[in-house]
């Protein structure tokens, strides 16, 4: 049991590794508008703002970072590997929820991203477990 919780720590690292690095390629292909944030409102307005690219940019964060976090989580636990990714996938949809509840997203971001984590996550875990 210790060692599924320590996988699925580490997938969580991963995963949030993952997602940060696509999500800083995505500031660096297109980059915030010159100016200052005031307050979480000046952000939520940038987010609503945002090129299709650099959403797709970041829903493709979310769902490579759960894939990639379900794997090693399933590669590191001996006894629950499956459960181990999938619980990845789940604090991938967490943390997505937390983030739509929080920033406006449009709509297709945010069904994409509350149902293909836990399907990614589950594939992640089923390849990582093959023979």
């Amino acid at each position: 049991m210790v060692r599924s919780i320590f996988a699925v720590v580490v997938g969580m690292l991963v995963a949030t590794t993952v997602m940060l690095g696509l999500e800083f390629v995505a500031a660096w292909l297109v980059p915030l508008p010159a100016g200052e944030l005031g307050d979480e409102a000046d952000l939520a307005a940038r987010v609503a703002a945002a090129p299709l690219g650099k959403l797709a940019w970041v829903l493709a964060g979310w769902l490579v970072a759960a894939f990639a976090g379900g794997w090693v989580a399933a590669r590191l636990s001996r006894v629950h590997r499956r459960p181990a990714a999938l619980a990845v996938g789940a604090l991938i949809v967490l943390g997505v929820a937390i983030n739509v509840w929080l920033l406006p997203h449009p709509l297709w971001m945010i069904l994409a991203g509350l149902a293909a984590p836990l399907p990614l996550a589950w594939l992640g875990g089923r390849l990582a477990t093959r023979p």
